[in-house]
């Protein structure tokens, strides 16, 4: 079945990248293909904006980013939007994970996230190796990647514009019965959770997710109301999913995800699956209106 969208929304982690975290250069290029024919190409990522440059490959470019399970949205250096965490919140979410010892990241816009100093060695102990089988190759490495190069170790959080925290646990059990303890807190605080692997858990504002991100891309670039696209792997793909006209889950995506979408790739995002998917589906049926023209 060949797909004619006019936005094109791509998820990062288990889509565009592999298992290593690394996108292909075939997937650089078929966007780049797509984009000279007019159509707008977007990310749509949990990841912050501080994160992406050094994961993109060199030349890597689309119409725009939402970061952060739809926090921000940037063009370039424009800023579209970006939501901020009451501190309220910021500061009793801290104080509960601190408590429970569980790893947590506190993501400030465009900026390096914080972890306390005095909590490194909680921290650091959650991602020892040998990796538990049931966490995936690329959350280890990007967990060990982010305590080794990435956290700012500081003495007290300061600021007050933060995108999202990210917490991560060893276990099923331990992340669950941290899940449940935040469920608990949104019956007096409001706030949104998601998560994008069995081993993690995001928070964020309330009502925010990246459909509300791609409603706000969509509306800035007067794109409201035209045939989107949307590929991802995972839970906060959700919402996405069910926002955009034509939905499509990766290969490697959990089975209750892949029963939510219209449509799963071939192959997958370790078998280049955002590229073969685009190509033959996406930019075939570009070619084939081009041919009748």
């Amino acid at each position: 079945m060949a797909v004619n969208p006019k936005a094109v929304f791509l998820d990062m982690d288990g889509t565009i990248l592999n298992h290593t975290n690394e996108v292909s250069m075939d997937t650089k290029e078929i966007i780049d293909e797509l984009r000279s024919a007019g159509v707008f190409v977007f990310i749509a990522t949990g990841r912050s904006a501080d994160e992406l440059a050094e994961m993109l490959p060199e030349g890597f470019a689309v119409d725009g980013i939402i970061t952060a399970n739809g926090m921000a949205g940037y063009i370039g250096e424009e800023v579209v939007f970006e939501h901020a965490l009451p501190m309220d919140l910021v500061e009793t979410v801290l104080t509960k994970a601190r408590e429970r010892e569980i790893y947590y990241e506190l993501f400030p816009h465009r900026e390096p996230r914080l972890v306390l100093e005095q909590d490194k060695a909680f921290i650091e102990a959650a991602v020892r190796d040998p990796k538990p089988d049931s966490v995936q190759i690329n959350e280890w490495i990007s967990r060990q990647k982010a305590i080794e190069e990435e956290i700012e170790w500081t003495d007290e959080i300061t600021g007050s514009h933060f995108s999202k925290f990210y917490f991560f646990a060893r276990t099923r059990d331990e992340i669950n019965d941290w899940k449940i303890e935040l469920k608990l807190l949104q019956e007096n605080m409001e706030f949104s959770m998601t998560p994008s692997s069995p081993h993690n858990a995001e928070v964020m504002v309330a009502g925010v997710s990246k459909a509300s991100g791609i409603a706000q891309m969509l509306e800035r670039f007067g794109l409201t109301g035209c045939e989107t696209l949307a590929i991802g792997d995972s839970d906060n793909d959700v919402k996405m999913f069910e926002y955009v006209s034509h939905a499509v889950a990766m290969k490697n995506a959990a089975e209750h995800i892949q029963e939510l979408v219209d449509e799963v790739t071939e192959f997958s995002c370790d078998e280049n699956g955002v590229y073969h998917y685009l190509k033959t589906k996406v930019w075939a049926q570009l070619e084939a209106k081009a041919s009748k023209a």
